[in-house]
């Protein structure tokens, strides 16, 4: 083990309060010239490369207190790793404490109840599993791989918000350490502002140890898959995409995709969906679809809902690098879907993608100001990747992303679904803000309340009344990565 850890402004910490940190846990103290170091700062975006002082990998509610607490003593800024999957980066911090969930991964399913208690370190796929054997579920991430808190606190959305609303929507309890140590449950009877603030307000208010989800009856069996076309027919499968998604029922989510046939690694467009209705009423709903035109790759069928959640995880490997932006839309115009098919067959690579997702049905029946969650009338996200593994790939990827982005964003609600955005322009405060819509003063007050000192700042950030702001060394990081 090494003497000391350094942190971003150059203190050390001492290795006496290193050694006192890891007698006092349960789990695991990893600094940087140990084994294991890197592999704890390894995230699913490729594109950051931090190095933090002090990773704390905890195995339970104590150990995060532990850790909260050290790094309030040493001044160190804490960034909480869930799942990983944090495209902007904001699970990790140069020079602080990153506190790796990854050892606090159970689900323990009450049927009778049809609840599950979610840890905070676990996955979807971790969640399905459990969820699956009892013939129950939930609204998850798109691809299995994501942490169910980063998807859950930033509202959350996949291929059940139709049928069941956001991932926050079905959120019943938390369990939460606050910054200056207490832990404390937060439900509709108890801390009732900050349950309100915790349905979409990210990770601003403490490190969620576990949630308590309240389940539905769900089949495991689903009929659900893609067909691939050939990527010159992008702006016809998009109309029709469209016209179909109008007037589809709760119990079906359709997604379009301008990115790669995954049969031969070629340019394509797609259209995907989730049926988790009724098989006879998924095989009438879905007939459509599955008649619409010549197909290159036809892979539409019955399958269970946990391989329909591990589909696109090949399509999106973790240590790639990727640069993400996101628009919202109401309804897709000619004129929207126009720019998004010429653009779309620019690509630079197969890898990178234009992807639309439909929202709407149980989505869009919670007021606006009834969570955090602020974009329930929204209908459609287009999120525009740029992803590649050589790193002379890099600008024209990013090139891409930015040019659809800035052609469609005159077109485009005034919002921000926050966990899909790269916080990368220098008007952080302002992007931040659209992300909350008219909830953001109340956000507000209830950061005032419970992190005055803004000790949880790592993340799409709500500066407290009369708080610090987030840490310059963040904001520099980001307008790096616009000038990369």
């Amino acid at each position: 083990m090494g003497n000391h850890a350094t942190t971003q402004r150059g203190s050390a910490v001492g290795a006496e309060a290193l050694e006192t940190l890891r007698a006092n846990l349960g789990g695991e103290v990893l600094l940087p010239d140990e084994q294991g170091y890197d592999e704890a700062r390894a995230i699913w975006n490729g594109m950051h490369d931090k190095r933090p002082a002090v990773t704390v990998r905890p195995s339970g509610v104590a150990d995060v207190i532990t850790a909260v607490t050290f790094a309030q003593q040493h001044g160190l800024a804490l960034a909480i790793k869930g799942g990983g999957h944090n495209v902007a980066g904001q699970a990790l911090c140069d020079g602080g404490l990153v506190l790796d969930m990854s050892s606090m991964r159970s689900v323990r399913v009450d049927a009778k109840a049809r609840t599950a208690y979610v840890e905070g370190g676990a996955l979807w796929e971790d969640f399905d599993r459990e969820t699956a054997v009892f013939r129950l579920g939930s609204t998850g991430g798109i691809v299995s791989t994501t942490g169910v808190a980063g998807v859950t606190l930033g509202g959350g959305i996949g291929w059940l918000n139709t049928k069941f609303g956001a991932a926050c929507d079905n959120v019943l309890a938390y369990d939460l350490v606050l910054a200056d140590g207490r832990f404390i449950r937060v439900d509709a009877r108890e801390h009732t502002d900050l349950f309100w603030a915790l349905k979409g307000g990210g990770g601003n208010f403490g490190v969620v140890t576990g949630f308590l989800f309240q389940l539905h009856d769900l089949d495991p069996q689903v009929l659900a898959g893609a067909r691939f076309y050939p990527v010159e027919s992008s702006r016809e499968l998009l109309g029709f995409y469209r016209d179909f998604t109008r007037s589809t029922s709760r119990d079906i989510v359709v997604y379009s995709a301008i990115w790669v046939n995954p049969a031969d690694g070629s340019h394509a467009c797609a259209i995907a969906l989730c049926h988790s209705g009724e098989s006879a009423a998924a095989e009438r709903e879905t007939a459509p679809v599955r008649g619409y035109g010549e197909a290159e790759l036809d892979i539409i069928a019955p399958m269970p809902y946990t391989a329909w959640q591990q589909a696109f995880n090949p399509l999106v490997p973790p240590g790639r690098n990727y640069y993400w932006k996101s628009l919202l839309f109401t309804e897709l115009t000619d004129e929207v879907l126009d720019i998004i098919a010429e653009h779309g067959t620019k690509k630079p690579n197969p890898a990178s993608y234009a992807v639309i997702e439909q929202f709407g049905g149980a989505f869009g029946e919670v007021a606006k100001t009834d969570t955090a969650f602020w974009h329930r009338d929204i209908r459609y996200q287009l999120v525009i990747g740029g992803a590649w593994d050589d790193p002379t790939e890099q600008e024209a990827c990013i090139q891409y992303v930015r040019q659809l982005h800035d052609a469609l964003a005159a077109h485009a609600a005034p919002a921000r679904y926050l966990n899909f955005n790269l916080i990368d322009e220098t008007d952080v405060a302002d992007r931040v803000r659209a992300g909350f819509g008219a909830n953001y003063d109340r956000l507000v007050q209830v950061k005032t309340t419970y992190d005055p000192e803004n000790f949880f700042r790592i993340n799409n950030n709500i500066e407290p009344s009369g708080g610090r702001p987030g840490p310059a060394e963040l904001n520099d990081a980001h307008r790096r990565e616009e000038d990369a």
